[in-house]
């Protein structure tokens, strides 16, 4: 458990050095507590987002449940409803039209891409990604390169989280929650609650002079 854990953490740390010394800016994020508002009992999951080429890179460091069992898909491939299992998700909006990137990265090498204009409407899905995982022990390392097309015009807002576990203890927790006081009885959870999306904005990570490039995936959207 130890070794397994230092592993891991040097991992992460050369992943950081590396960032630091190519001058490279990152943002970093941890998903510290369930989609309610209640703390995470684990190590909390890290997603690390820095600068690369033709795109945005997404790094995913933390516990490795191994539950449920990997995807009967082929790593570094589309799988659809990856959902269903084991991933940590990155949502990227556009506040003024409810343009959302989906972006899904499962431990075991499977991924998923959705495009959405309007809640939950996916009008594109399945999209090819590079992405590379690591396990070492009870921990994961996860390395995407996120194509500038995949993003909305104007991103502005973002939420990530986390999803493990089967049956009564499946598990969802979010970087942004719901609060408290707002959950009603007998709510469940749901990701595409994009009011609770926070500001995020590329410019921060790329430089205040960069424009994002104009995709033809987004066409035809409001």
């Amino acid at each position: 458990m130890a070794l397994s854990r230092g592993l891991g953490f040097l991992m992460l740390l050369h992943l950081l050095l590396c960032c630091e010394s190519l001058s490279l800016p990152q943002m970093e994020f941890s998903i510290k507590h369930t989609w309610d508002s209640n703390p995470v009992d684990h190590d909390p999951i890290r997603v690390v987002f820095s600068p690369g080429l033709g795109g945005l890179k997404m790094y995913v460091y933390g516990p490795f449940f191994n539950d449920p069992a990997a995807p009967a898909g082929p790593p570094s491939q589309a799988f659809p409803g990856l959902w269903d299992y084991e991933v940590v998700e990155s949502f990227f909006l556009d506040s003024t039209t409810e343009n959302y990137l989906e972006v899904e990265l499962c431990p075991h090498g499977q991924h998923l891409i959705l495009l959405l204009s309007g809640v939950g409407q996916a009008f594109t899905q399945q999209l090819p990604m590079v992405f590379t995982t690591t396990i070492t022990g009870d921990r994961w390392f996860g390395e995407a390169l996120i194509p500038w097309s995949y993003f909305p015009p104007n991103v502005n807002k973002m939420n990530s989280y986390a999803i493990h576990g089967s049956g009564e203890k499946r598990t969802y927790e979010a970087l942004y929650p719901i609060p408290k006081e707002e959950i009603q009885e007998g709510q469940k959870p749901n990701f595409h609650r994009l009011e609770y999306f926070q500001e995020f904005r590329l410019q921060s990570i790329m430089g205040e002079d960069w424009i994002q490039p104009e995709s033809d995936l987004w066409l035809g959207k409001p």
